[in-house]
């Protein structure tokens, strides 16, 4: 598309039309007021985001990956919100992967030019391996960049499931996916600057999908991220807080515990409460296919419903 003057996210706001000639407390208000346009537009999205997360929860279930595909913020958005899943939920960093034009580089320094070639985006899919029982993200603010289209449609070729994400109403019902998310958040404070409103949306869609994801796979148990993985002293810290919570153990017995299992909470939590020893309640976890609260109940975790 050579003109996309017709898309929202191109579109001047007459809203901060005359942002140079305010004050800075004005130029706060304005990014502000429009700033809460965005979680409205995301939550009408609700029913496509909940579809999104079962696509991935299924395929998940299958042994899939789930990839995002993206340019510039969008693609920086993707390899964000990937990155930060294995220290949160314990996947292996293969499981959840994000996919930039430009490569590595990018994340650091603008390649606006590497967007402009779907024939770029289906190499990348060749060379990440996707197969059937993966699932393709593709984020575009704008919907039409070359790249991510390229990346989506090799994706649906190979039988791999796939989702969009969007900000430009005009362009949704021509995308090509098995679910697409379109929040549409109105045009920028800086015209077409989609870093800000969004980039935003962006931002709370792709946490909603991992996170939906991990949850409905048995990664939380309440509202605890029980399959972190404690590389630092603040998760350390983190670990040891979600077992005094979950057993009643004092910190010094938790720290104790939690070496016993080897740094894993899910696993220093069934020994305890079930009286095992590691390998015996790592066996109980995988009866329970990872569900802590299965694995947790008197009856056989292969006969308890997670």
């Amino acid at each position: 598309m050579k003109d996309r003057s017709n898309l929202t996210t191109e579109q001047p706001n007459p809203r901060s039309a005359a942002i140079d000639r305010m004050s800075t407390i004005e130029v706060v208000d304005t990014i502000a007021a429009e700033d809460a346009r965005v979680v409205p537009a995301v939550r009408s999205q609700r029913r496509e985001i909940a579809a999104a997360v079962d696509l991935i929860v299924e395929r998940f279930a299958r042994g899939g990956r789930l990839f995002y595909v993206g340019a510039g913020t969008s693609g920086r958005l993707g390899v964000l919100d990937a990155s930060e899943c294995p220290p949160t939920f314990g996947v292996r960093p293969s499981r959840v992967q994000g996919i930039i034009a430009g490569g590595r580089r990018a994340l650091v320094r603008s390649q606006e030019g590497a967007e402009d070639h779907a024939d770029d985006g289906a190499a990348e899919i060749d060379k990440r391996g996707v197969r059937a029982r993966d699932v393709v993200v593709g984020i575009a603010a704008c919907g039409v960049t070359p790249f991510v289209h390229g990346a989506v449609a090799r994706a649906r070729r190979i039988g791999a499931a796939t989702a969009f994400v969007t900000c430009s109403p005009e362009v949704k019902a021509r995308v090509r996916a098995d679910v697409v998310i379109c929040p549409v958040v109105g045009p920028e404070v800086v015209t077409g600057s989609t870093r800000m409103k969004a980039g935003t949306a962006t931002k709370l869609v792709l946490n909603t999908l991992t996170t939906g994801a991990m949850i409905r796979t048995g990664r939380v148990y309440g509202n605890l991220m029980v399959d972190l993985k404690a590389t630092n002293a603040k998760l350390r810290d983190r670990s040891e807080r979600i077992i005094v919570e979950l057993t009643g153990l004092s910190r010094r017995q938790a720290r104790r515990l939690l070496a016993e299992a080897r740094g894993e909470v899910k696993a220093a939590v069934v020994m305890h409460v079930r009286g095992l020893g590691y390998r015996a309640a790592r066996r109980r976890l995988a009866e329970a296919d990872g569900f802590l609260r299965a694995a947790l109940a008197d009856t056989d975790p292969t006969e308890e419903s997670p």
